[in-house]
C-alpha cells in the first residue's frame, strides 16, 4: 500500500509536464475540451496545453491561470478559445476578463492536483507522513508573512466564491506542515463553496493531521 501510494504521489507531482502552459482553477457548467483531435469532458484543476480547444456551453464559467506570467483569464459561455503558450486566442463568445496574477501564485495553485491527491491518499489511509514539526525558520516565516501579504490582496480582488486565494494560502502553509493554520483555510473554502467535493477532501485531511493520523 504505501508503495502504491508514493507512486500515485510521482504520477501527481509530474501531472504538469513540460507541454502543459496552464491550469483550469475554477469551472462551472458545461465545458468541454479538444486536444490531439481527441473531445472531452473538461475538469476543474485540469492540466492545459497549448493548442487545447476549449468549449462553453451556455452558462458555462471557467477561469484558466498560464503557468508563466500569471495572466489569468476568466470566460462566460457560450465562448470557445485555443490556449497559447501565454494567453489565449478566443474564437466567440464575450471578451474574456483578463487579469495577473502575482509572481508565484500560478505555481502554487497549479499544485492543486498533487494536494488533493495527498488528501485523498490520506483519506484512504494509504499515506502517512510522521515525525515532529521542526523549528521554523527565519525564511520560512518570511515565507509566509510575504504570502498572507500576497493572500490578502488576492482576496480584495477576488469574487465571493472564488477560492483561488486560499488554494494559494493552502498550498504554502502545506509547505510548512502548518496544518493549524490550514485548518482555518478550509473553514474558509467551505463557507464560500460548500458543495464543493474537493473543498471537503482537504478539510478531511487537515481533520486528520490535527488529530496526528
Amino acid at each position: 500500500m504505501r508503495m502504491l501510494a508514493i507512486a500515485a504521489l510521482a504520477a501527481a507531482g509530474s501531472a504538469f509536464a513540460a507541454g502543459d502552459v496552464g491550469v483550469i482553477h475554477h469551472m462551472a457548467g458545461n465545458v468541454s475540451y479538444t486536444s490531439g483531435g481527441k473531445k472531452a469532458a473538461a475538469a476543474a484543476f485540469m492540466k492545459v496545453r497549448e493548442g487545447d480547444r476549449l468549449s462553453l456551453a451556455p452558462g458555462a464559467q471557467l477561469r484558466l491561470v498560464y503557468l508563466s506570467g500569471g495572466r489569468q483569464e476568466a470566460y462566460a459561455g457560450p465562448a470557445e478559445f485555443t490556449a497559447g503558450a501565454h494567453s489565449s486566442r478566443q474564437h466567440s463568445g464575450a471578451p474574456a476578463q483578463v487579469s495577473v496574477l502575482p509572481s508565484g501564485v500560478p505555481q502554487k495553485i497549479a499544485r492543486t492536483p498533487e494536494l488533493l491527491a495527498i488528501a485523498k491518499m490520506g483519506r484512504a489511509g494509504g499515506f502517512a507522513v510522521r515525525g515532529g514539526v521542526k523549528a521554523r525558520t527565519p525564511e520560512q516565516e518570511e515565507e509566509l508573512r510575504a504570502a498572507r501579504a500576497t493572500y490578502k490582496s488576492l482576496r480584495d480582488a477576488s469574487s465571493a466564491d472564488d477560492i483561488t486565494p486560499e488554494l494559494y494560502l493552502y498550498a504554502v502553509l502545506e509547505d510548512q506542515r502548518r496544518y493549524g493554520d490550514m485548518k482555518d483555510v478550509v473553514s474558509e473554502m467551505k463557507r464560500r463553496q460548500p458543495a464543493n467535493a474537493d473543498v471537503d477532501l482537504m478539510a478531511d485531511y487537515v481533520r486528520q493531521k490535527l488529530e496526528g493520523r
